[in-house]
């Protein structure tokens, strides 16, 4: 007899299947933008142009079924742009709201950075409350209304720095990386003929795995067991980089949710039914580096959030 874990795994190797069409390689990046997913969070990809940011989550909208937007953030986008507008109709001799991009379910926004912060903060109240405020009237969004983030980790002219009440919200930062050797021949391999990453997409060459109904997949999550001891462990990790002489800020508890429920959907993808310390310490660099700060004379000393992490998790006791 089938168990909701079996289904889910059933689903999520289908979905990594048709993904797999498009997308060559980055299986890393596609897990964690999966768990993002079904965690009902929101992530910042960050990787230098053409590593497929844009294309990994069109692929992940087309194979779930759900809804797909995009935003092109530059210097002189406004708030409006994102959110919409009411505008007045002349003919029935009232005003009629135009929504904007953010009426979507997986919102790419494109180069957050060269946005100024009041435009990107137009963004808060959409990933914190799934819902967006016009004209004083409340508008709601899609239940799994999901924001994937991208910025280039390389080019900082005509950018700005991310709020840290934004950067908070996003539950992850998943890094795209170059692709191997073996992988880059593959693509050069079906760029001319009729199977390229971008034809297959869109002549739609893949198949909707999900109709839009995440919530089949979410429901297995429900199986997957945090004992006490796991739970303490996340807390203290957490905590630790609160306490590291290192650390300006260290994560919050937005990091402790965050790091939690990706280690649940993690074991999950991986087929278990519950937490083990490893999950928690694949999870944590992409849940909590984004979210530290560290001292001027740690970043003098060339100290990475990275190594702070490994420094923290030798430090703090692993549960038995």
């Amino acid at each position: 007899m089938s168990t909701p874990l079996d289904q889910f795994q059933y689903l999520i190797e289908r979905v990594r299947s048709e993904v797999g069409k498009v997308i060559i390689g980055q299986h890393a990046a596609v897990d964690q933008a999966l768990i993002v997913i079904l965690s009902r969070q929101h992530a910042l990809i960050e990787g230098v142009p053409g590593i497929a940011k844009t294309l990994l989550v069109r692929t992940l909208a087309q194979v779930l079924g759900c809804p797909f937007g995009r935003i092109q953030f530059t210097p002189d986008l406004m708030p409006a742009d994102i959110t919409g507008t009411n505008v007045f109709n002349l003919q029935r001799n009232e005003f009629t709201l135009v929504r904007g991009p953010v009426f979507t379910t997986f919102l790419l926004a494109d180069e957050i950075n060269r946005a100024p912060a009041k435009t990107q903060s137009a963004l808060l109240q959409a990933m914190q409350e799934r819902t967006v405020s016009i004209d004083r009237e409340t508008i709601v969004l899609s239940p799994d209304f999901t924001v994937f983030a991208t910025q280039n980790p390389i080019e900082f002219e005509g950018t700005y720095p991310l709020p840290e009440a934004q950067k908070d919200r996003f539950m992850m930062k998943i890094s795209m990386t170059w692709p191997s050797r073996e992988e880059e021949f593959a693509l050069a391999d079906r760029t001319l003929g009729g199977n390229a990453p971008e034809l297959s997409l869109e002549q739609g060459a893949i198949q909707p795995v999900l109709d839009g109904q995440i919530d089949t997949l979410r429901a297995a999550l429900a199986a997957v067991v945090a004992r006490s001891e796991m739970t303490q462990y996340i807390v203290d990790v957490v905590r630790a980089t609160r306490a590291h002489e290192g650390m300006l800020l260290g994560a919050g508890p937005r990091g402790t949710q965050g790091l939690l429920l990706a280690s649940r959907a993690k074991a999950a993808l991986d087929g278990r039914d519950f937490i083990t310390p490893d999950d928690v310490r694949t999870m944590a660099w992409p849940v909590l580096e984004h979210r530290l700060i560290l001292r001027p004379e740690s970043e003098v000393e060339g100290v990475r959030p990275s190594e702070v992490i490994d420094q923290i998790f030798g430090e703090v006791p692993v549960p038995r």
